[in-house]
């Protein structure tokens, strides 16, 4: 009885969980648009936008749903501030969702239960809802990384392009902020959507030093840095900034090639080293298959597992340790 009693419960949990998830994603679906036409104000700049921002077009019963979910939203941002950090924030800001620090750490705890309850429900084992909760604990984080990197990655990709389409508004006669405005209308994201949040930024009253400064610290660019640094010391000093640019153009493309030529070296190692920590995980699952059997000790040999999470641990060890060998900073 008391067994059919916890079943119960997990399961309502586990619904309780499915139906906050599957919300979440409904909501941040329909509005992820609109979020990426009016931008998302940063850490710096808390949201003062009217009513008259909102497109006509929209359905009025639509506007007063978003509106309550967005009353909703803030007092649960409101009410669970104590859980925000700075840090998350930049994350979040790096990587360009439309939620807050708060919310993502309670979508985090919402997958980690759900998992847990899975974890527990179908093989009837605690210890299966501990092993699925720990994998669902690591992956918003996970998401998340492998979503500013891949942003990342766009935007530096796209920078000389950037670069090269501000130097020739600056000699077509326009300001820094007309170049940067014409940049965010002409080029594609995400370098649009950053310059375009640079832009209104400056336009809040942040001074357009520290608004350059948290774009650096969002892309992580070192060759971002150079050129937000040439820009601030060109505006604090005065001269030519065409000129700046072209020189700052020139340094940030040797810089590239030579990355290029840094990778096309140690290509070879970076592959010897997924390789060989690839290779005893696909020898242990062939042998799995080949002969079942094989490992049977591993259920009753404290010894095997012993050796086991040694050689696991000497694994990653060896992958971590290749990777660092292979990084060089160009």
């Amino acid at each position: 009885m008391n067994q059919e009693l916890v079943t119960i419960i997990l399961l309502a949990v586990f619904l309780v969980c499915a139906i906050g998830v599957v919300s979440i994603g409904i909501w941040l679906y329909r509005r992820g648009p609109a979020s990426k036409i009016q931008g998302r104000i940063t850490r710096f700049v808390e949201s003062t936008q009217t009513d008259s921002e909102v497109p006509v077009t929209i359905h009025e019963r639509m506007l007063v749903s978003n509106e309550d979910f967005g009353k909703f939203r803030s007092w649960i941002n409101e009410a669970l501030k104590g859980l925000s950090s700075e840090k998350l924030q930049m994350k979040i800001s790096s990587a360009y969702w439309s939620i807050s620090d708060t919310e993502f750490i309670l979508i985090r705890i919402t997958i980690t239960i759900l998992g847990f309850v899975l974890g527990w429900v179908i093989p009837q084992n605690i210890l299966g809802g501990i092993f699925l909760a720990a994998i669902a604990f690591w992956v918003p984080p996970l998401m998340l990384e492998r979503a500013i990197t891949r942003r990342q990655t766009l935007f530096h990709d796209q920078l000389l392009d950037v670069l090269i389409l501000i130097k020739g508004a600056v000699q077509a006669g326009y300001s820094l902020m007309q170049a940067l405005d014409m940049t965010a209308k002409e080029i594609k994201p995400p370098s649009s959507e950053e310059f375009g949040r640079v832009l209104r930024e400056v336009r809040f009253g942040i001074p357009l030093e520290q608004a350059l400064l948290s774009l650096a610290e969002r892309m992580e660019s070192d060759d971002l840095h150079i050129v937000v640094t040439a820009i601030i010391i060109n505006t604090q000093v005065g001269g030519n900034l065409s000129t700046v640019l072209e020189a700052t153009i020139s340094t940030i493309r040797d810089r590239m090639h030579l990355f290029g030529e840094v990778r096309s070296l140690t290509s070879y190692a970076r592959y010897v080293g997924n390789f060989l920590t690839l290779m005893p995980f696909l020898t242990g699952l062939a042998i799995f298959f080949l002969s079942p059997g094989y490992f049977d000790t591993v259920k009753t040999s404290l010894f095997t597992q012993i050796v086991i999470v040694v050689a696991i641990i000497g694994v990653i060890l060896g992958n971590i340790w290749i990777r660092n060998v292979v990084k060089i900073k160009v």
